[in-house]
């Protein structure tokens, strides 16, 4: 087998990282436009969650259809994170079990994931909570990440003291985005202590949440709200992870998630208010959620070139003996063959590519080729 190489100056083209962006939900579907009913019966509302390790303690997944529907697929989970345990019973009613339940356990569980480490709060702004709320997108979902500036996320209700899009009305609806656009770059995670190399974390760099639409903010600070004297934002949104962690404290009591006294429940084993399930409502309440997923796609044209004395004669075993003589007269000299697959091959004359032609190209002495393959990984 023969081999020719190829001319790096002239046969080569490498087009180098190309975005592909495609909507993250299901069927490409553009907007989630979640309903009520888009949740599993086994964890929202007080069916699923009747004991206090029961996954829909934890979290609940949304869907893009009913969940009796063929086409139901999981699309995302929302989670509610305190960490002393509020908003959620205790596991056990034993002494000195007072708030180690599931809000208790998802707290910790993000915080090692964006911070690694157990003692580490999140701040927003100036301002830290005891609460957080999730929304993690199905890897499924998305490929390589989550598109800034694609992000557009409507909540019903009514944030806290300062600058917030909403709707007039009874019913407010929060217009929340990353401020990418604005930002104009990822930075490191707060307070993550990076390992050298510019590295940002095992999640990657964040982006603002924000008030405002398609990676532009409303106003000129990411710090959009005042929360006890303290300038706050809405949240951060992790590309990378596929990954939204909100404010706790940037709604006030405009998800229904307060108890009477205007507080998070303070662990009570007995009574909860499922702030998840609230915060899955005011979702559903905002009829609105689009993001897009990314990839990067490296392309590289290969000009294949077959000159009028090339590849005229074939492996094929019906075209010699076993003495590698031509079987028939007339093929001797002037031989026919047909082009139908193109290999690439590295200096190890390794197969590491094929390409496959549309229809068969015709060659023989009196005739050259030239084809155009295109390698994209």
């Amino acid at each position: 087998m023969s081999l020719s190489p190829f001319n790096q100056a002239n046969d080569i083209v490498d087009l180098g990282p190309q975005s592909l962006i495609t909507s993250t939900w299901s069927n490409n579907t553009n907007d989630l436009n979640v309903l009520t009913g888009y949740t599993s019966s086994l964890q929202g509302g007080d069916v699923g969650m009747t004991s206090p390790t029961s996954s829909g303690m934890f979290y609940i997944d949304v869907f893009n259809a009913v969940t009796g529907s063929s086409t139901a697929e999981v699309q995302m989970a929302v989670a509610y994170g305190n960490h002393i345990g509020s908003g959620s019973p205790d596991f056990t009613n034993d002494t000195g079990s007072l708030g180690i339940g599931a809000s208790r356990v998802v707290y910790g569980q993000y915080r090692n994931l964006v911070f690694d480490n157990e003692t580490s709060k999140f701040k927003f702004g100036n301002h830290t909570p005891n609460s957080i709320y999730i929304i993690n997108v199905n890897r499924a979902r998305y490929k390589q990440k989550l598109s800034p500036g694609s992000l557009n996320l409507h909540i019903s209700g009514s944030p806290v003291e300062g600058t917030g899009s909403t709707d007039s009305g009874v019913n407010h609806i929060i217009h929340l985005t990353d401020d990418s656009v604005s930002r104009g770059a990822t930075v490191q995670n707060p307070n993550y202590a990076a390992t050298g190399g510019g590295e940002q974390g095992a999640l990657g760099g964040y982006y603002h949440i924000v008030s405002g639409s398609n990676g532009v903010q409303q106003g000129t600070s990411h710090n959009q709200l005042t929360i006890n004297t303290s300038a706050s934002c809405f949240g951060y949104f992790y590309p990378n992870a596929g990954l939204i962690i909100l404010n706790g404290d940037a709604f006030s009591a405009s998800f229904g998630t307060k108890a009477s006294n205007n507080q998070i429940n303070d662990g009570n084993q007995t009574t909860y208010d499922k702030p998840h399930q609230s915060f899955f409502d005011a979702i559903v309440g905002g009829g609105t959620f689009i993001v897009d997923t990314e990839e990067q796609i490296n392309s590289k044209y290969y000009f294949v070139r077959a000159r009028n004395s090339e590849f005229n004669y074939t492996n094929n075993e019906s075209f010699t003996d076993d003495d590698n003589r031509i079987l028939h007269a007339s093929m001797q000299y002037n031989p026919k063959t047909f082009i139908t697959t193109v290999g690439l091959y590295n200096n190890a004359a390794e197969l590491v590519a094929v390409a496959k032609l549309s229809q068969p190209v015709a060659k023989d002495f009196t005739k050259e080729a030239l084809i155009r393959v295109k390698l994209d990984y």
